[in-house]
């Protein structure tokens, strides 16, 4: 008995000993953005594996802004060797971010833990892309710099000493009780004795984000090709049956600059050789060649683990993990000699021959087939930091490849983090809610990721439309065929507005190719939501909360809905999907004047307007002196330095500006200087009609710009 009084003085001790809040070093790294050090960091972290150069000229031009948060109220506590973080939160403050989220926008509330996975249907943290960063309604970001699943309460943990804690009321006599009190801070474990941390500084959202993609070497600048239309064929697709189907997209004038080749292209896979199935293609070089002759590029379908039968199997063995995939070895692509033996044949048997992309799969997921966490790899890192990481590697090493030859390439990934911005892959995965797919579009907007909402099958010709049409808006315009065979015009009730909605993303080039431009250079998303957009407020439906059925879940609350249904375009678009079934839909418009892409006509300012959901169009909208670069309908990209007309379409009564992008479409040559920005405006001259002009091609700059008109869109008072 006598012993507790000392076991508890121990015990007090240990607490106090390491359990105590740390100073947090806090140092500027690049204009408006600070580095934050804890403890002792980790050597490895998602930063380190991206090793990407921020665009600090880029950086240095935006607004000069201070550190955004209370330094004070930013607290670090080392215990248990876990690092727990909290920064502030105040009352009204909405959360945005936290990665690749399909249900919820706002991410105050939620709870998380962020993880590497194949998305299971509720927004956990499990995602493709769980980046730990977060944005705040009040214009600033937070990064955490870390390699490991973090544990995420963002706003949904209420402290007892807090300065702002929640009152206990009666729920048995309060209507104002709630499951969940408020919460003044947002909360987060790190599994590691100290951690990185970096602020972004707005001071708008919008800003923030700029600087958040910025600091990662800004977004992604792709090929012309790569905004053009993309077809996935079946698996077993032999060279004949691809050609087969190439020619028919031809013949009925469809648009087609790069064909996906899934799993059967290889001589065994699920593990994979990567090596050709000479059975299905006889001659893959004689076979791409033939169809870049045509205007089509080769992507391929891989996953990086590794068949007995692979001619690199013996030399990757060393360097691979302790558990296999599919019976099929986990490279360690941490390793510099691991990665020269597992891309050499991809350098060899297809970049060589003139492949132009990949779609990496399944680098994410799900627990019972991906290596587990208690796997070993031989540089000594976790399996848990391998899963967070192991997308950011395949990005960045299999962009290499065609870095070598001085080719853009631009594919699709199945997983991404923080530092993963600047690579040209876009997410996509398994899962198949088209709501659900638009909300995803949205969020990616916040954590520097791209994501196509892609088109694979429908039950209806009116659901197919439908989807057609936000592929047509989005990063990608794919249709993701190889189990369905599915082609643009299997449904002939829809064909000729599925071929419109087509034509309409090849007419549309120059403004997409130039929205990717202002990505790279400038830090803005070319999807975006709502919540970045100036002038827009949701406040309309504040008062539109979902009701609670109490008799069925007597916890359920009502839930604050929210716009996940409608974004951002480029710099002028507003884009309103329709889904199958709707014949009307609302729409919120920011503040300005608003007009039809179609037609050009006023339909609001500031409001919510209800839309007729015609079949044949998705509605999109243009603020008041929008400008619109477009081309003529085309089935292929411009190849290397081709000149293409140009329509100029302008929209509403204001004067407006464009910086037209312009470089060859193809190369890496724009990193040299080797670009241009043309500027186009459009004023009100003297007798009050608008007029239009361009700049003049700078000497020793690209330009594939050949002959100019202009179209005024909006009727003049």
């Amino acid at each position: 008995m006598g012993k507790r009084p000392l076991l508890l003085l121990v015990c007090i001790f240990c607490w106090t000993t390491y359990s105590h809040s740390q100073q947090i070093t806090w140092e500027m790294v690049e204009p408006g953005i600070w580095k934050g050090t804890v403890g002792t960091p980790e050597e490895f972290d998602l930063l380190k594996a991206a090793d990407v150069t921020p665009r600090s000229g880029a950086l240095a031009k935006m607004t000069p802004v201070n550190f955004p948060l209370d330094q004070e109220q930013i607290v670090a506590i080392l215990n248990d060797r876990k690092t727990y973080l909290r920064f502030p939160l105040e009352r009204g403050e909405q959360l945005f971010g936290f990665g690749l989220n399909f249900k919820t926008v706002y991410q105050r509330g939620s709870i998380k833990r962020l993880h590497v996975d194949h998305y299971g249907g509720s927004d956990n943290g499990r995602t493709h892309a769980p980046v730990p960063f977060y944005l705040s309604s009040l214009g600033y970001g937070v990064l955490i710099n870390s390699a490991r699943y973090l544990d995420v309460y963002a706003g949904s943990s209420a402290r007892k000493d807090s300065p702002d804690a929640p009152e206990a009321l009666d729920r048995n006599t309060d209507e104002n009780w709630t499951s969940s009190p408020y919460s003044d801070a947002v909360e987060i474990l790190v599994p590691a004795e100290g951690v990185e941390i970096y602020l972004f500084a707005g001071p708008t959202p919008l800003e923030a984000v700029r600087r958040y993609n910025l600091f990662q070497g800004g977004g992604p600048l792709p090929p012309r090709w790569g905004l053009g239309f993309t077809q996935r064929v079946h698996r077993l697709y032999t060279s004949e049956d691809v050609l087969s189907e190439v020619a028919a997209f031809e013949e009925r004038g469809f648009p087609l600059d790069f064909i996906g080749l899934e799993p059967g292209w290889q001589s065994k896979s699920y593990p994979n050789t990567f090596e050709w199935d000479l059975g299905r293609f006889p001659d893959p070089l004689q076979f791409t060649k033939e169809l870049l002759e045509k205007g089509v590029r080769i992507n391929l379908w891989v996953n990086p683990y590794v068949s007995p039968d692979a001619g690199i199997y013996q030399k990757i063995l060393p360097y691979t993990a302790s558990h296999t995939v599919w019976a099929g070895v986990v490279p360690d692509l941490s390793i510099p000699a691991a990665q020269k033996i597992f891309w050499q044949p991809f350098r060899d048997d297809h970049v060589g021959i003139g492949v132009s992309g990949y779609k990496i799969d399944e680098v994410d997921g799900y627990d019972r087939w991906l290596w587990p966490d208690v796997a070993r790899f031989p540089s000594g890192l976790s399996a848990e930091q391998m899963r967070q990481a192991y997308g950011l590697f395949v990005k960045k090493q299999s962009t290499a490849l065609f870095r070598e030859k001085n080719l853009r390439t631009y594919g699709l990934v199945r997983a991404s983090n923080a530092g993963g911005t600047s690579f040209p892959y876009v997410l996509y995965n398994d899962y198949y809610d088209h709501r659900d797919f638009i909300t995803a579009l949205i969020n990616s907007g916040f954590s520097g990721l791209l994501w196509t909402p892609e088109a694979r099958a429908s039950k209806t010709a009116e659901e197919w439309l439908r989807r057609m049409q936000t592929v047509i808006f989005s990063p990608m315009a794919m249709i993701n065929a190889w189990a369905s065979g599915t082609k643009p015009w299997s449904f002939p009730e829809v064909e000729q507005q599925v071929k419109e909605m087509a034509a309409l993303r090849m007419r549309m080039m120059p403004y997409w190719y130039t929205s990717f431009a202002l990505y790279h250079f400038e830090g803005i998303p070319p999807f975006r939501a709502m919540n970045l957009e100036e002038g827009f407020n949701d406040i309309s439906l504040k008062n539109q909360a979902g009701s609670a059925d109490l008799e069925t879940n007597p916890y359920e609350e009502a839930v604050r809905k929210e716009v996940k249904d409608q974004f951002m375009a480029g710099p002028f678009l507003l884009v309103a999907p329709v889904f199958a079934g709707e014949t009307s839909r609302k729409v919120i418009l920011p503040k300005g004047n608003w007009y039809d892409f179609y037609n050009g006509q006023y339909v609001g300012n500031g409001e919510v307007i209800e839309v007729q959901a015609a079949l044949d169009k998705i509605p999109v909208y243009v603020r008041d002196g929008g400008i619109i670069p477009m081309m003529a309908p085309r089935l292929h990209a411009p190849g290397l330095n081709e000149k293409t007309d140009l329509e100029i379409r302008h929209y509403g009564t204001q004067a407006g500006t464009f910086y037209l992008y312009d470089d060859d479409g193809i190369t890496y040559d724009y990193e040299k200087g080797d670009f241009s920005w043309r500027e186009i405006n459009v004023e009100t001259d003297r007798n009050g009609n608008l007029t239009g002009k361009i700049a003049k091609p700078e000497k020793g700059k690209p330009d594939t710009i050949g002959e100019i008109t202009w179209k005024f869109m909006t009727d003049q008072p």
